[in-house]
């Protein structure tokens, strides 16, 4: 054992000449020292903790650190032992939970913490059980180990079942947001997904021909049927309900007292005068709801999570005077929401409206594959044919960049460009006030 001070020169000599097990101590820190292992010398310190338990901490290798930055090093360590930090204790924490984190399954993860997430969103049960049905491939996988390769081979198995692109990048969407949470509640320290799009599918010639439009407005018989779909899906709720009441079920509240059956009519004709998002109506609660001022007020659900600034709506006569009927059927609350479950008594489910959908199509023959979004989609689009401009709609329909209005609903007017040429090219102007271009 020999104590001098620790310099590059001493350093070097020990590191060429010592035996393995050698120590050779610094004078100038206390516990400070250079030992000769296998593989050449390491800097330490030793010290005790508060307890008074010999601890040692390495500082570094010799090579990759010089005397001088280990001497630094150990000054510092000293420096933490006396406001009572076991340094060694710490670090070995540290790197047992890195161990442990480096193990952490996609299952454990999704079971245990994210599940518990999940419980506090509106979607959260379905996100769960997407990943559950999607990724049970991945289960006992380490999170830190699921690589691009291995969401490529996915994708192939995936679309081998015969799903579709938007569907498996949805899917995979849910997947690295899951992965991103990870990484947020420090369960693992980062994961290969980020960044990572999948490679979209290349369209033949006959997926172009015979692709249709998704979005697309009703036309005036459609619309002529969906209010008489309505008007029959009561008539049938008060049928049945009358046979329930003869057949000894008395106690039924009589529905041909009421002007509404359940919330299916009104739910409907919302989304049908105000073009809001389906998310939007489930989430719509009397505090959203002026009546005096014929205006909703409300978060847009979609881009709640990078904006939570209220947009305001206002409310033609026909949804106003509705949603009044309404809210004096349930004795006029001031909170709440608007719509709610029959059998929970909370929000809908997002699904819940998918049956009397259907039941209302069904009666009536509309187009079995006219979806509920298509009554949003007809809002904006009848306000344009009706010369509404796109600003004005792109307000309404809560986008949050005019362009996407454009995109979906500025075809709707195609001529409009050359009328305005035809109205520019056919000005009456005076001969004398033509402006000469020619000198």
């Amino acid at each position: 054992m020999t104590s001098s001070k620790l310099t590059a020169g001493t350093t070097s000599e020990f590191n060429s000449k010592a035996a393995k097990g050698d120590k050779f101590w610094d004078d100038e820190v206390k516990g400070f020292h250079i030992l000769k292992i296998a593989t050449g010398s390491s800097f330490r310190i030793f010290y005790r903790n508060q307890s008074g338990k010999q601890r040692v901490a390495t500082l570094g290798r010799y090579g990759s650190i010089t005397a001088d930055q280990a001497r630094k090093l150990a000054k510092e360590v000293s420096g933490k032992v006396a406001t009572g930090e076991d340094v060694s204790e710490n670090k070995a924490q540290a790197r047992k939970l890195e161990k442990h984190l480096a193990t952490q399954t996609l299952g454990a993860f999704i079971e245990g913490p994210y599940t518990i997430y999940q419980t506090r969103k509106k979607s959260g049960d379905a996100t769960i059980s997407m990943l559950t049905k999607h990724f049970g491939v991945f289960w006992a996988k380490r999170m830190t180990s699921i690589s691009t390769g291995d969401i490529d081979r996915w994708h192939l198995a995936m679309e081998s079942k015969g799903l579709r692109f938007v569907s498996i990048e949805r899917v995979l969407g849910a997947l690295k947001t899951c992965l991103n949470k990870a990484v947020k509640l420090e369960t693992i320290k980062e994961h290969k997904l980020k960044g990572y799009q999948l490679d979209k599918p290349s369209h033949s010639e006959d997926d172009l021909a015979s692709a249709a439009p998704v979005r697309r407005y009703l036309t005036d018989s459609e619309t002529v049927l969906f209010f008489k779909g309505i008007d029959l899906y009561q008539e049938n709720k008060r049928r049945e309900r009358r046979s329930s009441r003869l057949h000894g079920q008395s106690h039924l509240p009589n529905l041909d007292d009421v002007e509404f059956v359940d919330h299916v009519k009104p739910w409907l004709l919302t989304i049908y005068y105000s073009g809001l998002r389906p998310g939007d109506i489930f989430g719509l609660r009397w505090e959203h709801v002026d009546l005096n001022f014929n205006n909703i007020t409300k978060i847009v659900e979609k881009t709640a999570h990078h904006d939570d600034t209220p947009v305001s709506f206002p409310m033609s006569d026909a949804l106003a005077q509705m949603l009044k009927s309404w809210s004096k059927q349930h004795d006029d609350p001031t909170t709440g929401y608007v719509f709610t479950s029959r059998r929970t008594h909370t929000r809908m489910d997002k699904t819940s409206m998918q049956k009397p959908w259907n039941e209302i199509k069904d009666y009536v023959g509309i187009d079995s594959s006219l979806q509920i979004y298509s009554l949003r989609h007809n809002f904006a689009s009848q306000l344009i044919l009706n010369g509404a401009d796109l600003l004005t709609v792109s307000k309404l329909m809560a986008h949050k960049n005019i362009q996407t209005t454009i995109k979906h609903y500025g075809h709707l007017k195609p001529g409009q460009a050359r009328e305005y040429l035809d109205q520019f090219a056919n000005r009456n102007l005076e001969p004398n006030k033509v402006v000469s271009i020619t000198g």
